[in-house]
């Protein structure tokens, strides 16, 4: 029976060194919060830092930040990326993922503009392949309200009636009376109350009975920050009742002096505030001075690095401008559909009335004036160089379902009678609008982009082979034609269709100010991956 025992032991035995050695050669990992709750001001910003161990590149990761169910997402990375549409409502455009550091496996979701909702526990959630793991934080919303203010409220039940309120305040404050001598007073009441944004408003009662009590001070306290406000009143011992009259001559003598006392500390106070308002303001300016100078420094570094490969950076539309030469642009009346009207300028092309919207048999005098496609091609060509313009479009009060445009370039030996495809086989390359939607002409799927451009910029680059279009109005890239061969001249291409629809060229070297209801350059940038991939040639174009 003891060989049977020692036997049993050493299998065990065995068995967990093989487990752990079978640990030892896999790829887990173990995420790690904060081991202390994280303590944060109501409206301002904070982090939620994960970790892993051992250290981890986590950019092929699945990255999850959620409050007490999963699907309550607050942020979620996946296949290196935001996934936006399965974050939660009330943290849409309040979080972003914080890697500086991500390639040592350290993280963190900051959350902007702290909120009383956002109290409370949350979890991170990391996943490689089939392991994951979780860790738990904890975040502490804390509001400092304003108070405490304490009021003489009256004489009653042989004493005075004091009340101490305070407003304001997350979680709800711990309320404390004491007397000149620090000892502790029990409140009479204390009522709370929460507003709709859950900040809390409290205010307790105490009746001095005591005559000798003539101050008596009301604070109150964060339970988890531990900062609190303290205010003390002072009771002349005249408005106790039964108070004889010597008493109510001291009790003049005294308001009169405590009047002079506090003019002369408001004096006090409000020379010391003048001193440290002119002391804030200065070093305000002083740290604006070096954010400006250190933003300065960082803008330069990133555009040289811009500049040293700026033709595969797809971003800084207004950077990018500068290695493009200004096209001044006019439409040429000889290509233009009879349907189109140019103005006197040649800045803008627009429909004319009445012109058929629908293959309505009736109206159309057949299918290939039906569906006709309205185009006009700028007077300026290019066959060499790199050249850069932006157009103006504009729907109307009113867009309708047909209501259509495209801007781009196209070959001068384009034929453009009756309808054909504008796209890349017709050596055509735009960008489109139909339906509602903006589309590219090698994808079969509509571009997802935060806002429909209105202002779009062409930049052609005609040795390299690409044809590129920005949103001027928030200088994010919407798409690109690019490893092109072309041959021949190259034209600014403009169609239309829809009443109200126009496109007028923005005239000009700024072209800021001299487009209509452009929007100021910012430099919001967003990334788009509908690039046409591997290399293509006009193929109309090629040489014989």
């Amino acid at each position: 029976m003891v060989n049977s025992l020692d036997s049993s032991l050493l299998r065990d035995f065995f068995s967990i060194l093989l487990l752990q050695v079978s640990m030892w050669g896999s790829d887990s990992f173990l995420v790690i919060g904060p081991s202390e709750p994280i303590v944060a001001m109501l409206g301002t910003d904070t982090v939620l830092p994960c970790r892993v161990s051992p250290a981890l590149n986590l950019e092929s990761m699945e990255l999850r930040w959620f409050r007490s169910q999963f699907s309550e997402a607050v942020y979620v990375y996946r296949n290196g990326m935001e996934q936006a549409g399965e974050q939660l409502v009330d943290f849409k455009g309040r979080a972003e993922l914080v890697k500086d550091y991500i390639t040592e496996g350290r993280v963190a979701v900051r959350i902007y503009s702290l909120r009383i909702s956002d109290n409370g526990m949350y979890k991170c959630f990391f996943k490689k392949d089939s392991d994951f793991e979780v860790a738990t934080l904890e975040l502490k919303v804390i509001g400092l309200g304003s108070g405490p203010h304490v009021f003489m409220v009256g004489p009653e039940d042989k004493g005075i009636r004091l009340t101490c309120r305070g407003k304001g305040w997350f979680p709800q404050p711990e309320v404390q009376w004491t007397d000149a001598r620090g000892e502790k007073i029990p409140s009479l009441s204390e009522d709370e109350t929460q507003d709709d944004d859950g900040l809390f408003q409290i205010e307790a009662s105490l009746i001095v009975r005591d005559s000798s009590k003539t101050e008596v001070s009301c604070s109150m306290k964060n339970p988890f920050f531990g900062q609190g406000q303290v205010e003390t009143i002072s009771i002349p011992e005249s408005f106790f009742p039964r108070t004889s009259p010597w008493k109510i001559a001291f009790a003049g003598t005294f308001l009169i002096l405590g009047g002079f006392v506090v003019a002369v500390m408001f004096l006090a106070w409000k020379q010391q505030q003048e001193k440290r308002r002119v002391w804030e303001v200065q070093k305000e300016k002083k740290e604006e001075s070096k954010a400006k100078e250190l933003l300065e420094k960082e803008l330069v570094k990133r555009k040289q690095l811009y500049q040293q490969d700026w033709r595969k950076a797809k971003l800084y539309a207004d950077w990018r401008k500068e290695q493009f030469k200004v096209a001044a642009i006019t439409l040429d009346p000889d290509s233009a559909h009879p349907n189109l009207i140019l103005s006197e300028n040649r800045k803008q092309v627009s429909l004319m009335e009445n012109v058929p919207q629908n293959c309505d048999a009736s109206v159309c005098q057949g299918q290939e004036e039906c569906e006709a496609v309205f185009s006009v091609l700028g007077r300026n060509c290019f066959n060499t160089g790199r050249h850069y313009w932006e157009v103006q479009v504009n729907m109307g009060t009113v867009a309708g379902p047909v209501n259509k445009w495209a801007v781009g370039v196209c070959s001068n030996t384009v034929r453009r009678e009756g309808w054909f495809v504008e796209g890349p086989e017709k050596n055509i390359w735009v960008v489109a609008y139909e339906k509602g939607e903006v589309k590219f002409p090698t994808s079969p799927e509509s571009l997802s982009l935060k806002q429909h451009p209105q202002r779009i910029g062409v930049f052609l680059d005609w040795e390299d082979g690409d044809v590129s279009f920005y949103n001027m109005a928030d200088g994010s890239h919407i798409c690109s034609f690019t490893g092109l061969t072309f041959y021949e001249t190259l034209c600014p291409y403009f169609s239309l269709r829809g009443t109200g629809t126009s496109v007028t060229i923005c005239s000009g070297l700024d072209y800021t100010e001299n487009c209509p209801d452009s929007s100021p350059n910012t430099s919001v940038t967003h990334l788009r991956s509908c690039d046409t991939g591997a290399p293509q040639e006009a193929k109309p174009l090629l040489l014989p």
